[in-house]
């Protein structure tokens, strides 16, 4: 697909997240041939996305079809997934509200499951949390442009500053991770691909929530939505830390590391 092509098709998913969520936005993917993109362009279709439902703030139980898909089996249904503490769920593709993980996502706790492929899936979430992130830096730095203090906004002090570039390295790094990994794709770029970008969102959650303040706490402003999504989204298929442990032992197992990017 050419470049105007995915611009056009970005533009058509934006205005479906912004006019629904949840199982509705599911059936609205489908429609707009979400499971043929799967089978036909992958990593354009996961990319965008995944990355659209980060920057959004909506949700649709779309993981299930990724790693369905991987797993050799038809898109639409759902599949226990390994959560962060060695539990496992499912991601139910209703609207009816879970209980363990909040009371915004239809995620629902499962006694176990059996194994999946997990690098589909981790390459889907870690869009889903880049996407995140950089929308919880675009609300800080609004803000820090718009609040002022002492008489000037408060983007011009270096303490402000210095947390929103540090975020945006976060997610620039990231998201290189991730566009290596996507390059020359195996299970271990996509676990540190997952691995930098749980961390990057957490990154994001926590300097954007000192630069927003007070506000930032309240029920009224968005913040809190990403911030609380980031973190479940950060436990799926292995949070930063575990996937960072598992790096290492794999690593040391092997006694030496591969070269995961050409430069």
């Amino acid at each position: 697909m050419d470049a105007e092509s995915l611009r056009m098709l970005a533009d058509a998913l934006r205005k479906s997240m912004a006019a629904t969520s949840g199982a509705a936005l599911d059936a609205a993917l489908a429609d707009l041939g979400w499971r043929d993109m799967l089978d036909e362009m992958p990593e354009d279709a996961i990319a965008l996305v995944f990355r659209l439902l980060g920057e959004t703030g909506t949700h649709a139980p779309v993981l299930n079809d990724v790693v369905l898909r991987a797993a050799g089996h038809d898109a639409g249904g759902t599949i226990p997934l390994p959560y962060v503490g060695g539990s496992w769920v499912v991601w139910e593709r209703t609207d009816k509200p879970g209980t363990a993980l909040g009371d915004d996502l239809p995620i629902h706790r499962v006694p176990e499951g059996n194994s999946v492929p997990l690098a589909a899936g981790r390459h889907a979430l870690a869009w889903w949390l880049l996407g995140s992130g950089r929308a919880m830096l675009s609300l800080a730095r609004r803000h820090a442009l718009e609040r002022t203090q002492f008489g000037r906004p408060i983007a011009s002090f270096q303490a402000i500053r210095h947390r929103l570039a540090e975020t945006l390295v976060a997610l620039e790094g990231a998201e290189a991770t991730l566009l290596a990994a996507a390059a020359e794709p195996d299970d271990l770029s996509f676990l540190l691909a997952k691995a930098a970008a749980g961390q990057a969102a957490l990154t994001a959650a926590r300097h954007c929530q000192q630069v927003l303040g007070g506000i930032g706490f309240t029920a009224e402003h968005q913040l809190h939505r990403y911030v609380k999504r980031a973190l479940v989204l950060d436990g799926m298929l292995g949070s930063a830390r575990e996937l960072t442990r598992e790096a290492g032992a794999l690593l040391r197992s092997k006694g030496s590391a591969p070269r995961l990017a050409h430069l």
